[in-house]
C-alpha cells in the first residue's frame, strides 16, 4: 500500500478477531463511514497473515488474543515484514505493557481499545492508512511515563518473567518456558524488585498490576 492514495480511493480493511460478534460490530461501525470498505475477515491470526498478503488490503484491524495458535503481535510482525504490507491497527481490550510493547515492537501503526467511540475508531483507521500513529490515551500516557522514568520501566523480558510469576510458575518452570537458566530468571526478578521497590514475588506482581505493567 502507498501513503498517497487519492481522496476518492476507498480504504480497504481486513478485520482480524476470533469473535464473530466483534467482527460484526466493527463491520457495522466502519461500513457506515464514507471511504472505508471491509474487504475481508479473519477468525485466526494465521488467516489474517495469509489474507493480508493478497495485495488488496490497506489496513488490518488486529486483535491480540486468538486463543490457541499464533497471537496478534506475532501476526503483526509477519504482516509488516513483507514489502508493501498493509498497516496494522491493533484493536483490543488489553492495555498493559505486556500487551502494548510487543505489538508496537512488531510494527503496529496504531493501538486502540475496543471501548473507543466509533468516531475515534474511524479516525484511527484513516490515520493508520496515511502511515501515522494513533494510540489509545492510556497507552500513550504509559509510553510517555516510560520515557520520562526509564529507570523504573521493565524490559520486555522482565515483563515476560513477571507475567509468568503472576501465573504461579516457579523460577524453574519460568526458565523452562522462556529457555533461560534458573539463575537468569532470578537475576531478572532481582532487577524487577529493585525497579518496583519491592522485596517479594507477591509484592512485585501487585505493584506491576497496579502500574499496568502486567495484565491480571
Amino acid at each position: 500500500m502507498t501513503d498517497d492514495s487519492s481522496p476518492g480511493t476507498p480504504i480497504r480493511l481486513l478485520l482480524a478477531d476470533d469473535h464473530p460478534v466483534v467482527r460484526a460490530g466493527l463491520r457495522a461501525v466502519l461500513e457506515t463511514e464514507p471511504g472505508l470498505v471491509v474487504v475481508a475477515e479473519a477468525a485466526t491470526a494465521e488467516e489474517a497473515v495469509d489474507r493480508a498478503a493478497g495485495g488488496d488490503v490497506d489496513v488490518v484491524l488486529m486483535d491480540l488474543q486468538f486463543g490457541k495458535g499464533m497471537g496478534g503481535a506475532e501476526a503483526t510482525a509477519r504482516i509488516t515484514a513483507r514489502p508493501g504490507a498493509p498497516r496494522v491497527l491493533v484493536v483490543t481490550t488489553y492495555d498493559s505493557d505486556a500487551d502494548t510493547l510487543p505489538a508496537i515492537e512488531a510494527g503496529a501503526t496504531g493501538y486502540l481499545l475496543k471501548d473507543a467511540p466509533p468516531e475515534d475508531l474511524a479516525a484511527a483507521v484513516r490515520t493508520a492508512a496515511a502511515g501515522r500513529t494513533t494510540l489509545a490515551p492510556t497507552v500513550a500516557e504509559r509510553l510517555m511515563n516510560r520515557l520520562r522514568m526509564p529507570g523504573t520501566a521493565l524490559t520486555r523480558r522482565e515483563t515476560e518473567v513477571l507475567t509468568l510469576v503472576a501465573d504461579g510458575l516457579s523460577n524453574q518452570a519460568i526458565g523452562h518456558r522462556l529457555h533461560l537458566t534458573e539463575g537468569t530468571v532470578k537475576s531478572h526478578l532481582a532487577r524487577v524488585y529493585t525497579k518496583l521497590g519491592v522485596d517479594s514475588r507477591t509484592a512485585a506482581v501487585a505493584a506491576a498490576t497496579d502500574l499496568g505493567l502486567i495484565r491480571r
